[in-house]
């Protein structure tokens, strides 16, 4: 069993969001996002991966091939990797998001940003 308090994680960059690793298999990886006002991540995808999100806390926009869909704090989503996905803190808090991705398609998913 492996145990991480969010709070040692919990990092904000004036630059870019942040992104920390919590725990890595062969099959999944699993990390936590923050962003601050105005933040966004980039519409990419995770081809053969399933993405599980959960908002800890703020509030935000997520754009799922192109239909936008707002959410905040202990909303929960759940996609398939060939959808095209970004992210954008619209809401005037910091925003934290708990990520897990399974069938890891390469490693570059589980690096650190």
């Amino acid at each position: 069993m492996d145990k991480i308090s969010l709070s040692t994680v919990k990092t904000y960059n004036p630059e870019s969001f942040t992104k920390r690793v919590l725990f890595k298999t062969d099959a999944s990886v699993t990390f936590v996002l923050h962003f601050l006002p105005g933040q966004r991540l980039p519409a990419h995808r995770h081809p053969g991966s399933t993405l599980y999100l959960l908002v800890l806390e703020g509030s935000g926009e997520l754009v799922l091939d192109q239909r936008a869909i707002p959410v905040a704090a202990e909303d929960a989503v759940m996609c398939g990797g060939e959808v095209n996905f970004s992210f954008e803190n619209t809401g005037p808090d910091p925003v934290r998001l708990y990520v897990t991705l399974t069938r890891l398609p390469d490693e570059r998913y589980a690096e650190e940003r």
